[in-house]
């Protein structure tokens, strides 16, 4: 049974995932920890966390679950630190957007009898923009909660329990669980979540710098325009990590836009402007 949580971030996810706890029934301890005292008061003040923690290595010691919900580069830095200090007893889990890396840390610093289980997670669910004040205890509700747990671990039954506890936790809060091996995982959201924004990114950038003089014109866009940029609001502290850590995928979905709306351009007055139409339906059908 787990009775001590440890969230390491209580930005968006880190307090989403304090609230749906709460609201699922979790009555357990949550712990915070953020770099931002203010953020870590705010969560405390949602309800999402009980207290908060000045020395996250102490805290996340003392905890049986700990979350790690902050950037990825930051994410490989605590698994540095926490390898050392935790054991048998102790399930980290994160929910970066890319799993490679972190699943190669994870399987040289974890998943061992003798020492803390590692679980790479990564629910599919978010926001344009980030911060304590945005988390919504029904994030995660219908939404699907990647893993890309290592097949060879070799855990103590005491962690393995404790991966068993926090999936069904996350089912608990509403979200489907769905397994991958990570490089499929990073080829697959580059696609479905890197794609879309670095699309809406370079579109946004492009409208504000050809009509951002005339912020009427925005207006004029309507709905259509809200849509597509969006995700445009999202800032480059949020996406820099993902941009670092999953290049070659990202890279190539890019290529492939790049190469669609070569075609389109080319086919404006052609039937082949219809079938790029049908396809596109056919996917929203789907």
């Amino acid at each position: 049974m787990i009775e001590r949580i440890a969230i390491l971030g209580t930005g968006l996810l880190g307090t989403s995932v304090g609230l749906a706890l709460r609201a699922a029934g979790y009555r357990g301890a949550i712990t915070g920890w953020n770099r931002s005292t203010e953020h870590g008061q705010l969560a405390q003040r949602m309800g999402a966390i009980d207290s908060i923690a000045d020395n996250a290595l102490e805290m996340a010691h003392a905890s049986q679950v700990v979350l790690l919900a902050v950037p990825i580069y930051a994410t490989l830095d605590f698994m540095e630190k926490l390898s050392p200090i935790l054991g048998s007893e102790h399930l980290v889990t994160d929910v970066g957007s890319t799993k490679r890396m972190i699943s190669e840390t994870a399987a040289k610093l974890f998943n061992t009898p003798e020492r803390a289980a590692f679980l790479p997670g990564h629910p599919m669910a978010g926001k344009e923009r980030g911060g304590a004040e945005l988390g919504d205890a029904n994030l995660f509700r219908g939404a699907v909660w990647l893993f890309t747990d290592d097949p060879d671990a070799k855990r103590s039954p005491h962690s393995a329990a404790l991966v068993k506890g926090w999936r069904e936790w996350v089912a608990a809060v509403g979200s489907k669980t769905i397994d991958l091996d990570p490089s499929r995982h990073d080829e697959l959201v580059a696609w479905v979540s890197h794609l879309p924004q670095f699309t809406a990114t370079a579109l946004s950038a492009l409208l504000e710098s050809e009509v951002g003089a005339a912020p009427e014109l925005k207006d004029v866009g309507g709905r259509a325009l809200r849509e597509m940029t969006r995700l445009g609001a999202s800032p480059f502290s949020m996406w820099r990590d993902i941009a670092y850590t999953n290049t070659e995928a990202v890279e190539h979905a890019l290529l492939a836009l790049e190469q669609r709306l070569a075609h389109l351009r080319e086919n404006l007055r052609t039937p082949v402007l219809r079938e790029e139409f049908e396809q596109a339906n056919k996917f929203r059908k789907e």
